[in-house]
């Protein structure tokens, strides 16, 4: 089928091209979204009396998603998820959630607007594409996580698909540290007063020495003639 093209529609040309397109694609996405017209005698003679409105209406509606672009472009926004100990989410990410996280984050876009390369199963960061006119399109960034902490953590780049069992040897690993430094600390703590207390021997030793030195010896008894 051959259509008129009423806005830029990507991979096939501008506003007022003619192109050639599938009927099923025509029928079911060009034509009921007002993207295009069948390129029909009446319709192109209709399209070349409204060309200009059209163009200036897309003017003005492409500044107006520039305006928006520039806060949007760049943006992260938080999508927790329920996943396991893997970071493989139970289900997937849609782009009714993506399009829900942005508009509560103050930019109303729709589903429509939202371009998945392939579906987010997966806990991380995901950059994701917003088309917010046929000419305007932004990149933001999605922190996929299970809790808020966790995105947090994700944020500043730390890894949070850490297993159970190695979080579990994580934790054995810093308590046999712990004990091992107790351990070490309580030897210390008993050489220090086993030499304090061989010290204190020593000294009692050598006064006991001394006054041995001091004493006047005894003399012995005469025998009888």
């Amino acid at each position: 089928m051959q259509v008129i093209l009423l806005e830029r529609v990507e991979k096939l040309g501008q506003m007022g091209d003619v192109v050639k397109v599938k009927d099923g694609f025509a029928r079911n996405f060009l034509l009921p979204r007002k993207k295009a017209l069948r390129a029909t005698k009446d319709n192109v003679k209709k399209f070349e009396g409204q060309k200009a409105q059209l163009e200036a209406r897309n003017l003005a509606a492409r500044k107006e998603a520039e305006a928006v672009a520039t806060k949007l472009d760049k943006q992260t926004f938080i999508i927790l998820r329920q996943a396991g100990e893997t970071g493989m989410l139970y289900g997937s990410v849609s782009t009714r959630d993506i399009a829900e996280a942005i508009t509560a984050g103050g930019v109303s876009v729709n589903r429509d607007q939202v371009i998945l390369d392939k579906a987010i199963k997966m806990l991380g960061l995901v950059d994701v594409k917003v088309q917010l006119h046929p000419e305007v399109r932004v990149s933001v960034t999605l922190n996929v996580a299970r809790t808020v902490e966790e995105a947090e953590r994700q944020a500043r780049g730390e890894n949070v698909l850490q297993t159970e069992a190695e979080q579990a040897r994580a934790e054995a690993e810093a308590m046999f540290e712990e004990a091992a430094a107790q351990r070490a600390a309580a030897e210390a703590e008993a050489e220090a007063a086993e030499e304090k207390a061989e010290g204190k021997r020593k000294k009692s030793a050598k006064a006991d020495d001394e006054a041995d030195d001091g004493e006047p010896k005894k003399k012995g008894k005469k025998k009888d003639a």
